[in-house]
């Protein structure tokens, strides 16, 4: 047997091993395949980045659809690992294209005039002194949800309290500032400029 041959045979039974979800048959494919897989990608599209991205985004396809490869094929391993990098890459580049025509479109519409950067300005100053109107520990979780993406469970976990007291002290907070902010914007506060 040839060692093309004997690859075969080792990509099928770890195709078959993967199809009944064992992670070190897949972790032992990904090993011997994506070197060739990645110059499958970076052939088609030229950006290394973007080619580790369609290797990555077609193992996953692969761990998915192994169950499809036992039944569908005739012993032809790497050429169906193949055709799925090569449709994930070509998938890409057309994503890729439509992203990037969007993009050229809505440059234009994205940046805000020079008066409406101003009031930008002007309310993150108002939110920044009204931040620090709460207590330190309130304020700090506001800002790590609002401006770290942290989830209220997320927040939970991290300071060791319970769900229901976390979305409380949000809620007291997030409405404190709401009162802040209007106090600030409010007619009567610019009444007397």
């Amino acid at each position: 047997m040839t060692a093309d041959g004997r690859d075969a045979t080792e990509i099928d039974s770890l195709l078959s091993r993967i199809a009944l979800a064992d992670r070190a048959a897949f972790d032992a494919l990904y090993q011997k395949t994506a070197p060739r897989l990645f110059g499958v990608a970076l052939r088609i599209l030229g950006d290394r980045g973007d080619a580790e991205d369609v290797v990555q985004e077609a193992f996953v396809k692969v761990w998915r659809r192994a169950t499809l490869y036992i039944s569908t094929t005739d012993g032809a391993p790497l050429q169906w690992l193949t055709s799925i990098v090569r449709n994930t890459a070509i998938d890409w580049r057309r994503r890729r294209k439509v992203a990037t025509a969007d993009v050229t479109l809505d440059v234009a519409d994205d940046a805000p005039s020079p008066e409406a950067a101003t009031a930008l300005r002007g309310e993150a100053q108002q939110l920044a002194e009204c931040l620090n109107t709460l207590e330190p520990d309130k304020a700090r979780l506001v800002r790590q949800a609002y401006f770290g993406g942290m989830t209220y469970s997320e927040l939970s976990v991290a300071e060791s309290t319970p769900l229901g007291t976390m979305k409380s002290w949000m809620r007291r907070s997030l409405a404190r500032l709401r009162d802040c902010m209007e106090s600030i914007t409010s007619p009567t506060s610019k009444s007397g400029l």
